[in-house]
Formats: structure tokens, sequence, C-alpha cells
């Protein structure tokens, strides 16, 4: 028992210095390691580093290299949010396309689609909303990249690709998987990928306009009406669209379309020509830019710079529809005098009618100089009948453009009075009433403005 004592005192002992030993070694470490405390640092991954680490993203890093976009995803000096495709939704495209694969897209084509998944900055999931997102591929105009829409409500990318997964956080950005590959849209597209214009889309179909507002080899810029819109423009005519013919509905809409790619930043106030017609010649839109975008001083602008492949869209509350000449003067408020005038003369039917008329209309000064001369208050001081030849003398028959007039006369629809225009250095009427604006086209005819109020 002594012995087992002894030896289990010794083994102590020998335990104890053991321990002290380690002890002291670790204190050693420690005081070798003090100031480099942090751990080593963790290699960087970068959005390419991320896709290139996940087999499932082998097609999309292959298409990003063979365009050279692999190096740009793989920058650290601006961040990304990437919506990456999986190798599924590659091999679903090159099936769409009817291609063998990668190599037989054009590297400006690949390039482009790449780019319409990638925006600027990193978006987590709970940042992104439903709405309009601008990608990083360019569109028709230089600075405005293509859109695309989110609906969050299905998780989906114009109404095509679902988002499958989310924040895949990188040193540069954000991944969100995707389980198609998005292409990028025309104006046709865009609207039938955002329900909000399901009855602008059902409009374009049957006035059979979906192939024009498609075309890739043409530039627009259209302002789209809601649904809530044609809603509203059904109740008001007391119509459906199935009352409304293919033509009438081809005016409306191509009513609401300009040529040429005009973003919000560019427009101005003003009249500018669509793509509706009446006489040959293209109807005008009055736009105003005063406290807002509103055309046709009714329908206002509502969402701006829906950039797609052959144009851009802005979204309106209201359908706009192609103005008679009495239209144009009552949009108008420097045309304010003039309607108290043509309605006061019970004129608005008459000149409401198919046409053509081309209407001289005076301004509000021109009238103020009137009443002066006049030595009168107003409109209230002069009869019908006072009225009514003063406004026949500024109507003439048929659609007649500034261009089409030349040194003559010209017969108006007041019996008694003849124009006597000249064309030399503008064009001016009985030698003192000058034409201030020309060429604005309704549907029934055209308006020019002038300073000044022919007298019979």
């Amino acid at each position: 028992m002594k012995r087992v004592i002894d030896n289990f005192g010794k083994n102590i002992w020998v335990l104890i210095l053991m321990l002290g030993l380690a002890f002291a070694n670790v204190s050693c470490e420690d005081d070798d390691d003090s100031g480099n405390d942090d751990p080593m640092p963790e290699n960087p991954m970068t959005i390419t580093d991320i896709a290139a680490s996940n087999a499932d993203f082998s097609i999309l890093v292959a298409a990003l290299q063979k365009v050279g976009l692999d190096d740009d995803l793989a920058s650290e000096n601006n961040e990304f949010t990437v919506f990456a495709p999986t190798n599924d939704a590659f091999t679903a495209l090159l099936t769409e396309l009817n291609v063998a694969g990668l190599d037989d897209i054009p590297n400006d084509v690949l390039t482009s689609v790449l780019l319409y998944h990638v925006v600027s900055g990193s978006k987590m999931a709970n940042m992104i909303e439903t709405g309009y997102y601008s990608s990083l591929s360019d569109g028709p105009k230089d600075g405005y990249g293509l859109s695309f829409y989110v609906d969050m409500s299905s998780a989906t990318i114009n109404g095509r690709a679902k988002i499958t997964a989310t924040d895949i956080k990188a040193d540069n950005g954000i991944i969100h998987v995707i389980d198609k590959v998005m292409l990028p849209m025309t104006i046709t597209d865009h609207a039938v990928a955002n329900p909000a214009f399901s009855s602008l889309v059902a409009g374009v179909t049957k006035a059979e306009l979906a192939g024009a507002l498609d075309d890739e080899s043409a530039m627009y810029t259209v302002f789209a009406p809601t649904n809530v819109a044609f809603e509203m423009f059904f109740t008001d005519l007391g119509v459906t669209l199935d009352d409304l013919s293919k033509e009438t509905l081809s005016s409306v809409i191509l009513y609401h379309a300009m040529g040429g790619v005009i973003p919000a930043s560019m427009v101005e106030a003003g009249y500018f020509p669509t793509l509706s017609t009446a006489f040959d010649n293209a109807i005008s839109l009055k736009v105003d830019t005063e406290g807002g975008v509103f055309l046709n001083s009714d329908s206002e602008v509502i969402a701006t710079d829906v950039v797609a492949t052959n144009g851009i869209i802005h979204a309106i509350n209201k359908v706009i529809m192609p103005p008679s000449v009495v239209d144009i003067a009552i949009d108008n408020s420097n045309f304010s005098t003039l309607v108290q005038a043509v309605v006061k003369a019970e004129l608005v039917d008459a000149l409401s009618g198919d046409g053509p008329f081309t209407v001289f209309a005076p301004t509000n000064a021109a009238f103020d100089a009137l009443f002066t001369e006049l030595n009168i208050t107003g409109i209230d001081d002069l009869t019908k009948e006072d009225l009514t030849p003063i406004l026949l003398a500024h109507v003439v028959s048929g659609n007649v453009k500034s261009t089409d007039l030349s040194n003559g006369t010209v017969p108006t629809l007041n019996d008694q009075k003849t124009l006597a225009v000249a064309v030399d250095g503008g064009v001016t009427i009985d030698e003192v009433v000058n034409v201030v604006a020309a060429d604005i086209q309704g549907k029934n005819g055209i308006v020019h403005v002038i300073d000044k109020v022919i007298i019979p």
C-alpha cells in the first residue's frame, strides 16, 4: 500500500510538472502572437468567383467568358445585382432559339442578353419591389439601359423568369437565381408582360398593331394607358372594346405613339406629330410640362422611361383621343376666348363635323386687342350675329398645310370674305395678320395660330 501511495505521489508531481510546462508553452505562444490577433482573411469571392464555384452556373460562366464579361463582374470597384440563370435555364434558351450552343449566338447579342440580367448596386430581396428596373444592357438611347419588370407578388421577371433563390452575397454585390434566361423586350413585349396594360394589349391585338409595335427596325415613344384609364374611357363612351371598330381603335392607339425615343428628361412642351393620321398628315399631340407632364391638358404621365429594344414607354392615367379642330382650341388655354366665341355663335357642332377645315385661330391676346379697338369689354358685348361672320372668316374649306399656302387669295366659309395670303418671309393674311404657329393637325382639319382677329 505504501508503495502505491509513494508511486501515486510521484505521479502527481510528474503531472503537475507536465501541466506547468504546457501552460508555459501556451503563454510563450500567446506572447509571440501579440499584435496579430485577427484571424487570417478569407479569399475574396466576387460574383464571378461564386458563379465559377457552383456547377449549376457553368453555362453562365462560359457565356461571360465568351464575351469578356467575367472580369467585369469580378471587379470590386463597382457593385452589381445579378439575376443568374441556371444551366437548365440556358439549356431551355438554346432549345428556344434552336441553336446548338453558345457559339451559335453572336457576341453582341449574347452581351446584350447577359447584361440584361445585371443592375447597378447591391439589392437584397427585401429591397426589390414590384416595378421596372434599368439593366446594364444598352437601350436605343444613350445612357438608358433596357428595362425589365419585376412582379414580387409572383416573384417573376417579365412574366417569364421565376426567382428561385435570393441573397447570395458576394464581395461586389448580390446574386439572385432565376429559372429562365431573360430576353430584351420590345414595346409590345413589355405591354404583354405587365398585367396593368392588359386592356392596351387587347386593343393593340384587335387593331392588329402588335407587329408594328414589335418592329425593331423602327423606334417609338409610346404613352401607354393603364387598365384603369381604359375602364374610364369605355365608361365615358358607353362602350366596350368589342363595340369599337378596328379602324377606330387603330386611330386611337396610334395617337399614343410618336416616332423616335423621347425619355422623360427630354420631353418638352408643344405640339408633336403622332403615328395617327388624318388627310395624310400626322395628328398633333399637345404636351404640357408645368407641374408634371400632361397630354392634351388632360391625361397625366404617371410612370416614365420603360426602355424597350425599339423605343420607350411612359404610362398615362387617361386614354387620349385624336382631337377635332374644336378640341384643339378647347385643350389650349390660349384659345379660351376663341372657344367662348365659338360656343356663343353655336358653331361647335359644325366645326366638329367631318370637315376638313383649316382654321386660323386667334389667340386670347388677339381678341383682347380687338376688344380694345372696338371699345368693348369682351365676348359678352358681341351678339351671335356679330360673332358668326367674324368666326367663319377664319375658316377655310379643306386641310391646308402652311406649306400648301402660296401668294394669292383664299375663300373662307364667310362668303363675303376672301383672305389675301402672302408667304414671303412668313405667312401673313391681309397684310397685318401673322401666322405665329402652324400645322396643328386634328382629325377633321388643321389649325394655324394667328396674332390678330380677321375682320370681314
